[in-house]
């Protein structure tokens, strides 16, 4: 094999209390990369299709992972990556990672898969860093691994699979302003108060549980952030209109995907998920604001080779 199509997922990070370290993984929103092998040395990017980024390799997230690995592996071949981009940079659904993981997936298949996951997200990595000034995996994580993952840690790089309840449906909305993941970081707290913290950890320790037992109640409660959210909820226009319409919908919980100003909601069901929908729809039709959404499944394979 000397080509490989793949299709890189959205992925939505946090997961409302998990904040850098709980991921999820979407089955219906994503880019296509084409990876191919060369008999020239050096990795290169051919094609960038959808939106405007740098085709310099040190200066776009997916040729930064990609020079990574292959400056570690040291192929006797080069590369070529060809990006047809859909995920809007920005958005807050991964676009970046989906970039990221994707070169180091697709250079790995036609190496023969010489890594397993955690070392392609570990590679993936510091092509992320690139976009936010740091590196983190909870994007990544999903993407690479598919479904729900845990990142224990990332000094060394550890990742747990968490499994996904059957019924559970994601809804997305996203409002066409661009935030930044750099800017959104840098508006949050330093110190947390110290009934807040003990808040968090206790939703994510049962949305955990919830997830391996799927228990539905247990998981609307546990989709609940008493510390990120206050701070970025003021960047994301509407928000607070959004989630009280998601939750009247019989969403079990509704949040900020990423760093935003794309909003998940959580749903047992696909009807559900489709009334949760409508009802985003509705807040933002009555505003000028021009927006997007999305109702899927939880891609439980994560990236795929098309």
């Amino acid at each position: 094999m000397k080509e490989v199509k793949i299709f890189s997922p959205a992925t939505v990070a946090n997961v409302a209390c998990g904040f850098d370290v709980l991921g999820f993984c979407l089955d219906t929103i994503g880019d296509e990369m084409l990876i191919r092998q060369t008999d020239k040395k050096g990795v290169r990017i051919t094609t960038i299709d959808g939106y405007e980024l740098p085709y310099e390799t040190e200066s776009n997230v997916a040729g930064v992972s990609a020079l990574a690995m292959y400056n570690d592996l040291k192929p006797n071949c080069g590369f070529e990556i060809e990006i047809y981009k859909k995920i809007k940079p920005g958005s807050g659904i991964g676009s970046s990672s989906a970039s990221a993981a994707g070169s180091v997936y697709g250079m790995n298949v036609l190496l023969g898969n010489p890594l397993n996951k955690t070392q392609l997200t570990n590679y993936a990595m510091k092509g992320e860093a690139l976009a936010s000034q740091s590196e983190h995996a909870d994007n990544l994580a999903p993407a690479i691994f598919g479904g729900f993952t845990l990142v224990k840690s990332t000094d060394p790089l550890q990742i747990i699979e968490l499994p996904t309840p059957s019924e559970l449906y994601a809804t997305l909305i996203h409002p066409q302003i661009e935030i930044k993941t750099s800017e959104s970081r840098a508006i949050l707290p330093n110190d947390i108060p110290l009934k807040n913290a003990i808040t968090q950890w206790a939703n994510v320790g049962s949305l955990i549980h919830g997830l391996h037992t799927s228990d539905y109640n247990l998981i609307k409660e546990a989709l609940n952030d008493v510390v990120i959210e206050p701070q970025r909820k003021q960047l994301i226009p509407h928000f607070d209109d959004v989630k009280s319409a998601a939750i009247e919908a019989k969403a079990l919980g509704c949040n900020i995907s990423g760093s935003g100003p794309s909003i998940f909601a959580l749903s047992k069901g696909e009807d559900v998920a489709k009334a949760v929908e409508k009802a985003m729809r509705g807040v933002y039709s009555e505003t000028d604001i021009a927006f997007e959404t999305y109702v899927s499944k939880i891609n439980t394979e994560g990236i795929k080779i098309l």
